[in-house]
């Protein structure tokens, strides 16, 4: 089905049958499957077609479809090319177009049973993303992915405590070692080194220390021990500030970031951990508890 001169607005209208793809998947469709999102996410920006769980479940797709088409070999420029003409589309549509109403009732109904979804895995690179929307009493992980430096695992992600209130927190189980007296997100700064850093092979590294962000913590606790990993009885929990959020989420998906833990004897301790869909994922737990 067409509409005039729109020759990709027909293909929204299989969009409801590919919305629960998986990353993966959604990469093997290259950037088709991003200007679908991308289109209907903007004819709902501009006419409001969607409740709020459903219209904040499409935004998370969108960011998905985005980072499974980066780590399939698309440029972010021809992504920022693809956004802009799945905008323009959407700008040219009327919001009493009939078949834009077949679109938006469609896509309804997909993304109502993602919005109810309460767990999900966004899967990277080399490390995943576990996101969790379940209520529950105690402390626990919304969005957690390991990881470990030497034998002592660490734990980044959003945590919640038993209120509900959530933080960007690392939490790490050192076993016979003084405790650090600090810890650091490192990172690429995008203000500094605008595009990731690629090997030949397509591998994202940091670059050098001269364009890295870091973000520091701001202040360490005991850790629950429903946020320790297996096995450990102890723990520390390192708080970041949301803005260490926001930047983790303007990374390319590719990419490497550190948590550092400094010692007053002058060594660090680091764990490497994946951009990857971190975004997404973070706008899926924005999606609200079930």
């Amino acid at each position: 089905m067409r509409i005039g001169p729109f020759p990709r607005f027909a293909s929204t209208l299989t969009l409801a049958a590919t919305v629960t793809l998986s990353p993966l998947a959604a990469a093997a469709e290259g950037t088709g499957t991003y200007y679908d999102r991308a289109f209907v996410l903007a004819a709902h920006q501009k006419c409001r077609l969607f409740a709020g769980p459903v219209a904040g479940a499409l935004s998370a797709a969108t960011l998905q479809a985005h980072g499974a088409a980066l780590r399939g070999g698309a440029a972010e420029t021809t992504l920022r090319e693809t956004a802009g003409r799945a905008r323009a589309r959407a700008a040219a549509v009327s919001c009493t177009n009939p078949e834009l109403t077949v679109v938006r009732d469609r896509v309804a109904d997909a993304f109502d049973g993602w919005a109810r979804t309460p767990r999900m895995t966004f899967p990277g690179t080399r490390a995943a993303w576990s996101a969790d929307r379940l209520r529950r009493e105690d402390a626990g992980w919304r969005l957690m992915q390991a990881s470990a430096t030497g034998a002592s695992p660490v734990t980044f992600g959003v945590s919640a405590d038993p209120l509900g209130a959530q933080t960007l927190s690392a939490v790490v189980s050192f076993v016979g070692q003084p405790r650090p007296y600090a810890a650091r997100i490192v990172m690429r700064d995008p203000g500094l080194s605008p595009r990731p850093w690629l090997t030949p092979a397509g591998i994202a590294v940091l670059p050098p220390e001269s364009q890295r962000r870091t973000v520091w913590s701001a202040g360490t606790d005991a850790a629950d021990q429903t946020l320790l990993s297996e096995g450990r009885r102890q723990g520390e929990a390192w708080r970041f500030p949301d803005a260490g959020a926001d930047s983790l989420a303007a990374l390319d998906p590719r990419e490497p970031f550190l948590i550092q833990f400094l010692f007053r004897d002058g060594s660090i301790a680091t764990a490497r951990f994946e951009a990857g869909d971190f975004a997404a994922a973070r706008a899926f737990v924005a999606l609200g508890t079930i």
